[in-house]
């Protein structure tokens, strides 16, 4: 089952509701971004382009590209509605322009410390502490975490999403809950690809490119895609969490995520996966340095009438950053694994870290200039079936973005 019904059942409950009629110019508001790179790309081919690579980029060398172009929608249809389009056109997209997110939100006037708020359609989980800006961007560094690349990758909520808040003497504790759909495929790319860095989150209507080595270990055709954002099985999913934030403290939350997948469901292309995981995050400061850490442990399961595999999946990650006017220096350090649970060898198995650096300028509202390496040592197994060399590997990536924003 495609998205679309959803989302226009998700428009018409706005109609529905009794919402005013408005004047669109005064009340709709566009932004966005387009995105000019350099790259010195590592030596493996993207996992984006059947590789096992894990950047954005790949095959080496040093490359001008238009990186990306994105725009979203704001629009305030009325004091407690507003509707809310991500869009993106980027050269690997096969339509060129894809949705990232499309959703109505729902904030009621409340009185009192506690109020509360709806959101309908299809938009990013409520998980990530560093992914909060334009288009599931990070402010901090170009490429985000491996956690929240494979969030971008792979998670889309799809439903419904409630958040309920109460101020207090002490700080704002807010409680998450969300029912969803449609996202029965997700695990496919984690346990076939691994853990990556990349900061192109999957379009809600592209079919994603499986790695080729990792095909051919299973015996199926090399050349293969899979959908993420599809209803397979019938079956709802959920998460839920809770966060603290506290004046002149921080910011701890915690979230469990259930996609009640059928790892047995299976449509003419695409296979039902059970993925589900804990997630814990904190943001302080320390002086002027803001910190963000975040963690996550879980495991995706598929099946069939003479398989079973089980990947158990963990990463984790710090990162710091320090404004001094213009400028803003970041650098995080994140740690991953994954292990395919009684497997007959380790070839899935993997083990890795990486270590991110920043700097950005932003002189002007409109222009922001990144600079960014990333350094990251990974073993897996697999490097040698697919004819990489040695199991352990070392790559880096550098990149210059000039990002112009309107």
């Amino acid at each position: 089952m495609r998205i679309g019904p959803l989302l226009a059942a998700a428009l018409f409950a706005v109609w529905a509701s009794g919402a005013k009629a408005l004047d669109i110019s005064d009340d709709l508001t566009i932004t966005g971004y387009g995105d000019l790179r350099s790259v010195a790309a590592a030596g493996p081919p993207s996992w984006l382009k059947g590789g096992l690579g894990k950047f954005r980029y790949g095959d080496g060398g040093m490359h001008l590209r238009f990186a990306e172009a994105v725009a979203q929608a704001d629009w305030t249809i009325n004091e407690e509605w507003d509707a809310v389009a991500v869009l993106r056109a980027e050269p690997l997209t096969p339509d060129v322009v894809d949705a990232l997110e499309a959703y109505v939100h729902y904030a009621p006037d409340t009185e009192g410390d506690v109020s509360w708020s709806v959101k309908t359609g299809a938009f990013f989980p409520t998980i990530s502490l560093e992914n909060d800006d334009l288009g599931w961007a990070s402010p901090y560094t170009l490429t985000p975490s491996a956690i929240n690349s494979w969030i971008g990758d792979e998670l889309r909520t799809i439903g419904s999403e409630a958040l309920l808040r109460w101020k207090n003497d002490y700080g704002t504790l807010s409680l998450i809950a969300a029912i969803l759909c449609c996202n029965d495929e997700n695990g496919t790319v984690l346990a076939a690809r691994g853990w990556a860095l990349g900061d192109r989150p999957m379009g809600l209507f592209e079919r994603v490119r499986l790695p080729v080595a990792s095909q051919r270990l299973i015996f199926q055709p090399a050349y293969a895609r899979t959908g993420m954002f599809d209803e397979i099985d019938g079956r709802p999913g959920w998460y839920a969490g809770a966060s603290l934030q506290v004046p002149e403290v921080g910011k701890i939350s915690v979230i469990r995520y259930d996609n009640q997948g059928d790892p047995y469901a299976r449509t003419a292309r695409d296979t039902g996966w059970n993925t589900r995981f804990w997630s814990v995050g904190g943001r302080t400061d320390i002086g002027p340095v803001m910190l963000i850490a975040q963690a996550m442990r879980g495991q995706t399961i598929v099946a069939g009438p003479t398989f079973y595999s089980d990947t158990k999946f963990q990463s984790a990650f710090l990162l710091a950053s320090y404004d001094l006017d213009d400028w803003r220096f970041s650098a995080r350090e994140d740690l991953f694994a994954t292990r395919r649970a009684a497997a007959r060898n380790a070839v899935w198995d993997e083990d890795g870290n990486a270590f991110t650096a920043a700097v950005s300028w932003s002189r002007f509202a409109w222009l922001r200039v990144t600079g960014e390496v990333i350094a990251l040592h990974s073993r897996r197994g697999e490097y040698v079936n697919a004819g990489m060399g040695a199991a352990n590997r070392d790559d880096t990536q550098l990149q210059f973005s000039t990002r112009f924003f309107f």
